[in-house]
Formats: structure tokens, sequence, C-alpha cells
């Protein structure tokens, strides 16, 4: 299995159980915890799991100065956007948040192309517009309601701080330290955020019944310890935006929870959504060789001088 394809799988796995958090978090909220305590409890779950693989792998918990800076950096901007698309929840649809976090890929393409010089490719914006349309499709909005100003800049500031990070991950000091390593101490300097809030006046809950904690259990799993990893993993493997653009798969594993576990129906409108979503990813998997292969295409039809017309 070459490079790519491994960061491609990567990309698609990070996508599909970061959608898990919904899943898992929305139990917990109606058990009558917090934002601060779900995601404090989840990282703080998070971090001994990674250790376990560290130590397993034989990897090092060294890092230097320079890597620290750079790590706190990463943890806190994970942390906000935890939290910040944690407390969207309250003021509105977990899916409808889900779905409106996808802006994020469309930052990282700009920060890319407008700090770092990226070119943007047209493959690249047609699959952005792609999969924004799909997107777009799931949106499931109850007819006339009118979407919460606090809710909707709570998400902004999540896709943002978020689409930072993926940026950020790809081009700090640490393409050098080992992945595991990375993510570890992005968790552990990032639950610090949650400490701090829930020591200035944010109370702490737990849940009120014991089968609740393998909700927690698998909020530090999936959608942190193996999204998480296998985001900072592809990142090394693909770069930023590709492994952005393929984000889009998360609110499709919302859509497919909800109709497998929930029992909710598939509109047509939605099942449209899903396979321009699909398409757009594929097109993100398959962008060099369609490229390659409409060049050579183009070319079996060369343009005629003016002479010979």
């Amino acid at each position: 299995m070459n490079t790519k394809t491994k960061g491609y799988i990567l990309g698609i796995i990070a996508a599909a159980t970061y959608g898990m958090n919904p899943l898992f978090a929305l139990p917990l909220y109606k058990a009558g915890m917090n934002p601060e305590s779900v995601l404090f409890f989840r990282y703080l779950s998070a971090i001994p799991i990674l250790a376990i693989m560290i130590k397993a792998r034989g990897r090092s918990f060294k890092i230097n100065r320079r890597e620290t800076v750079t790590l706190i950096a990463m943890g806190l901007l994970v942390a906000v956007s935890s939290l910040t698309l944690f407390q969207s929840y309250n003021y509105m649809e977990a899916g409808i948040a889900s779905t409106m976090l996808f802006v994020y890929p469309i930052m990282v393409a700009l920060i890319m192309s407008l700090v770092f010089k990226e070119k943007l490719t047209l493959m690249t914006g047609m699959c952005l517009l792609l999969a924004l349309g799909g997107i777009a499709l799931l949106y499931n909005g109850s007819d006339g309601s009118t979407l919460s100003l606090t809710g909707t800049l709570l998400v902004m500031a999540s896709a943002l701080s978020y689409a930072i990070y993926i940026v950020g991950i790809n081009q700090s000091t640490l393409k050098s330290t080992a992945t595991l390593t990375v993510t570890f101490y992005v968790l552990l300097f990032g639950v610090t955020l949650f400490i701090i809030r829930l020591l200035t006046g944010t109370e702490l809950t737990t849940p009120d019944r014991w089968y609740l904690w393998f909700n927690i259990l698998a909020l530090a799993v999936f959608p942190t310890a193996i999204s998480f990893l296998c985001t900072t993993s592809a990142i090394q493997y693909i770069g930023s935006t590709p492994t952005a653009i393929l984000g889009a798969l998360e609110p499709v594993t919302a859509i497919i929870f909800g109709i497998t576990v929930f029992g909710e129906r598939m509109t047509p409108r939605e099942s449209l959504g899903i396979v321009m979503i699909l398409i757009a990813v594929t097109l993100v998997i398959a962008g060099g060789s369609i490229t390659t292969h409409l060049i050579r295409f183009r070319k079996m039809f060369p343009r005629l001088s003016r002479k010979n017309k």
C-alpha cells in the first residue's frame, strides 16, 4: 500500500469516527451533563489509552522545548474546537451543527492558498463545491425555522479553530515527531482548558447511570484517540486540504447512525446529498490520476492552428 492510499484511508477513518460525536454525547446531555464535563472526561479517558499505545509501540514521550510550545498551541486549538462544537448542541440540533461544521475544509483551502501560497486547483475547487452542495442537501432544518445566532457563531468558531489546527499540524515543527506522541500531547495540553473552565465556576457533572460511562469511553476511543490519530497521520501523508475535504464523511456518518440507531428515514434529498459527497470524496482520492487521464484525452484532440483552419 503506497503512502497516498494510506493517507486517504486514514482520512476517511478520521472523518467517520469524528462524526460519532453526537451519537455518544447526546445521551450524556440528556443525563444532565454539561459540555465541559463531557469533554473533560472524554479527554482524560483518551490520554491513558494513547500512553499505553506509545509504550506498546516503543515510542518515546520525549519532546523538546520548541515542540512543547507548538503542541500547547495545537492542544488548545483542538480543545476550543471541541468545546464550541459541544456547546452548539445546546442551541441547535446536533445534525445541523455537524453539517455546518463542514465549512472548515473551505477555511483550510483558503488558509493554504492565502498564507502558504498553495495553488487551489480546479479539481479541488470542484470537489469543495460538490461536497458543500451535498452537505446543504443533508441539512434537515424545520420549515420556516431560524437558526440560533449563538449556535451558529459557536460552530463557526469550532470550524475555524479546527481548520487552523489542520493547517498548523502540517506546517509546524512536528513533522519529525511520532504521530502517537503528537496526539498524546495535543490531548494532554487540550484537557487543561476544561480543567480551567471547571475550576473557574463551571459545575463538574457526572453520568447518573453506570452504563453511561461507556459513552464516555466510546467518546475517548472513537472521535478522540482514533480520529485525532488518523487525522494527524493523514495530514502527514496527503496534506491538509485533501484531509479536510475527506471530512465531508462526518455528516454522512451522522445520517447513517440516525437511520440505523434512531430509526430516522432517509429522504430522496438526503440520498442525493450523500451521493454528491461520496463523488466529491472519490474525486479527491482519484484526483491525480483523473487529471492525468484528462490531459492525455485532451492531447488526443490538439487545437488546430490558424493556418490549418
